[in-house]
C-alpha cells in the first residue's frame, strides 16, 4: 500500500524585495495598479505542491508515489526526487509544454507577491489514478492537491467511484473555484487541508456552515501560521497544537506543503492526529529556516531532539521509533 500525492510539480522562481508592498500601495488607485519591485536576489529552485510534499515523506524515510504533470525538462528534477525517495514512475510528461513555473517576491514583512505558469500542468486531467493503485499495490490515502481543476475533480471523482480514502488539499485553488467546485472537491474527503484564511473562503464559497463541512469530512485540519495548528472532528473536541519556534525565519514558500508531509507521515505510521499536527508542524520549521522548499537537510538525532524540546520526550519517543532521514 502507498500513499499518492497528486499536484503540481513546478519550478520556483523566488525573490527578496527589501521594503515593504504595502508603502507602494495607493489604496483609491488600486484599480489602476501598475507597480515594479527591484528585488536584490534571485533563487531558482524545485517545487509544486505535490513535489514538495512528496519530498518531505520520502525524507522521513517513506516512498510516496507522485503524481502529476510535467514538461520534458523534469529531467534533473526527477533524478532530485528519486534521490530522495520518491516514486515518480506515475508523472506524465507532456510532449508540447513546459513543467509549470511559480515566481513569487516576498517583501521584509515576508508578504508575497506570486504568479503561476500552469504549463504542463493542464494535462493532469489525462491521468488515470487506477493503472497507479494496481501498480503500486493500493492506496492508503489519495491526496488530491492543487493542479489542473479538471485533473483535481477527476481525481476525485475516481476515488469517489473506487473506494480511494483521499484527502482533499484545495489550496491555492480556492481563489479561483467557484461554490460548486469545491463542494466537489471536499465532499467526503478523509481529511481536509486548509489555513485559516482559507477556512473562511471554504464556507463563504460552499454555502456550508463549519458544522456543515465537518458533516462531509472526516476530519478538518486548520493551520494557523504561527500559533500551530487546529484538528477538527465533528462531535469531538479539537486538538490544538503549537507551532515549533523558529531559529530563523528566511522565506515561507513551502511552509504548508511541508506540515503536510509531516502530518501524513505520522499517519502513515498509525500516530494519533496529535503526533500528526506537531510532526508537521516540526517539518514546517526545517522549510521557513532555509530559500526553498526543498533546501532542509533532516538528521534523525538532532530532529527527534527538536521535537522533544517543543513537545516532550514521551511524544519524541513515539516518533523516534519510526523516522528515518535516508542522506541521498
Amino acid at each position: 500500500m502507498s500513499l499518492l500525492v497528486t499536484g503540481s510539480i513546478a519550478t520556483d522562481h523566488l525573490m527578496s524585495f527589501p521594503g515593504k508592498f504595502a508603502d507602494s500601495l495607493v489604496v483609491d488607485q488600486l484599480d489602476k495598479i501598475s507597480l515594479s519591485f527591484l528585488v536584490e536576489d534571485l533563487e531558482v529552485r524545485r517545487g509544486g505542491c505535490a513535489a514538495n510534499i512528496a519530498f518531505g515523506l520520502g525524507n522521513l524515510g517513506l516512498r510516496p508515489v507522485l503524481v502529476g504533470a510535467v514538461g520534458e525538462d523534469f529531467v534533473d528534477y526527477r533524478r532530485w526526487l528519486v534521490r530522495h525517495n520518491v516514486d515518480c514512475e506515475s508523472v506524465h510528461v507532456s510532449e508540447t509544454k513546459h513543467t509549470a513555473r511559480f515566481v513569487c517576491t516576498n517583501d521584509a514583512t515576508m508578504a508575497q507577491i506570486a504568479s503561476f505558469y500552469a504549463g504542463a500542468m493542464s494535462e493532469a486531467r489525462d491521468i488515470e489514478l487506477s493503472p497507479i493503485v494496481d501498480r503500486v499495490g493500493g492506496a492508503t490515502y489519495v491526496l488530491v492537491g492543487p493542479n489542473d481543476p479538471e485533473g483535481m475533480r477527476r481525481h476525485t471523482q475516481e476515488c469517489r467511484e473506487l473506494g480511494y480514502r483521499f484527502i482533499a488539499d484545495p489550496s491555492q485553488q480556492l481563489a479561483f473555484g467557484d461554490g460548486e467546485m469545491i463542494r466537489d472537491l471536499i465532499d467526503g474527503a478523509a481529511i481536509l487541508f486548509s489555513n485559516e484564511y482559507e477556512s473562511a473562503l471554504i464556507t463563504q464559497k460552499t454555502g456550508w456552515s463549519a458544522e456543515e463541512v465537518l458533516e462531509r469530512v472526516g476530519t478538518w485540519v486548520v493551520t494557523l501560521g504561527a500559533d500551530g495548528v487546529r484538528v477538527e472532528r465533528k462531535g469531538e473536541e479539537p486538538i490544538v497544537v503549537p507551532a515549533v519556534p523558529e531559529i530563523r525565519k528566511v522565506e515561507p514558500t513551502g511552509v504548508g506543503d511541508a506540515f503536510r508531509a509531516g502530518f501524513l507521515a505520522a499517519l502513515e505510521w498509525d500516530l494519533s492526529l496529535e503526533r500528526a499536527a506537531q510532526l508537521g508542524c516540526l517539518l514546517a520549521v526545517y522549510v521557513v529556516e532555509k530559500v526553498g522548499t526543498q533546501e532542509y537537510t533532516l538528521h534523525q538525532s538532532s530532529f527527534v531532539r527538536r521535537f522533544a524540546e517543543t513537545y516532550g520526550e514521551e511524544a519524541a519517543a513515539e516518533v523516534a521509533a519510526h523516522v528515518r532521514t535516508p542522506r541521498p
